[in-house]
């Protein structure tokens, strides 16, 4: 998608220094951190988000779990404990119409969520 500021992200239009990156996935800073770490995960595969998800794409998703995981530990909050957050739509504040997991810890999270 040429106006996704996301792939723009991936096709390295833009500047940013990502902190993770594979075949799969990139993952960079958020630029408007809401936790001491709060990084995204993003499919290099532009996909808008849940919604539009099929079958075939469940590998990517298990894929951005598993560089979340890595990611917590490069960061130093994997034994602290982490959340990973996907946000789906309007209502649920999605600003970027691209698939992303929020990861965020550094500190304790409110609110609690279970």
């Amino acid at each position: 998608m040429e106006e996704c500021i996301f792939c723009k992200i991936v096709a390295g239009e833009l500047p940013t220094e990502l902190i993770y990156e594979d075949d799969v996935v990139a993952a960079f800073a958020d630029i408007s951190p809401m936790a001491p770490v709060h990084a995204l995960i993003i499919p290099k595969k532009h996909l808008a988000g849940v919604d539009e998800l099929s079958e075939e794409d469940a590998g990517v998703v298990g894929h951005m779990i598993m560089a979340a995981q890595r990611l917590a530990r490069q960061l130093g909050v994997s034994a602290s404990g982490y959340r990973l957050v996907i946000n789906t739509g309007a209502d649920a504040t999605q600003t970027v119409p691209h698939l992303h997991v929020h990861l965020l810890g550094g500190r304790p999270l409110e609110p609690k969520l279970g």
